[in-house]
């Protein structure tokens, strides 16, 4: 590989990793192309990327970035995985792909410049996504006025119930 390649590489990867939220260090050592494929399109539908690399080019382009924080797990083969929009939905999918493939290991991660365990990223994955989380916050901003409303509507309703008992005493009367 060229030189010029190689700063091309390194200038991506650290443009990414600057940008992103999350950075996942995994070893991919055992999969087939066909899985390692599938995974990274089930990443990039999850608005992430993942990329294999060589780790002296990866130790270069982690200089600067929160990324650093894993250089100790940058040994054998590695592939990094980062994303800048949401840092749930790549975790979801990479534990997910871990355990259907034993051959994927997840080594580390780093959530906004601060170092997760595999155990963190696993109980992160856990989490529900962003969709949902907002679902859940609508849903309870929608209950509130409606309970509010129906306790308002209560007050006439039991007016006029309580008007149609008295007319219907003074009928039976």
């Amino acid at each position: 590989m060229k030189l010029s390649e190689k700063e091309a590489i390194v200038q991506k990867l650290q443009e990414g990793l600057a940008s992103a939220q999350i950075t996942i260090i995994t070893d991919y050592e055992g999969l087939n192309v066909e899985k390692l494929s599938s995974l990274r399109r089930e990443l990039r539908e999850a608005g992430a990327e993942i990329h294999v690399v060589k780790n002296t080019l990866l130790r270069r382009a982690s200089e600067g970035t929160s990324a650093d924080l894993l250089r100790e797990h940058f040994t054998g083969p590695s592939a990094i995985c980062y994303s800048s929009t949401d840092p749930v939905l790549p975790a979801k999918v990479l534990t997910k792909f871990a355990e259907a493939n034993e051959k994927l290991e997840i080594r580390a991660a780093v959530l906004e410049g601060k170092p997760l365990t595999v155990a963190d990223l696993k109980a992160l994955s856990e989490l529900p996504s962003r969709e949902e989380l907002l679902a859940q916050v609508l849903s309870a901003m929608i209950a509130v006025p409606t309970g509010f409303v129906r306790v308002i509507n209560a007050v006439p309703s039991g007016l006029v119930n309580v008007l149609t008992a008295i007319k219907d005493q003074k009928e039976a009367a």
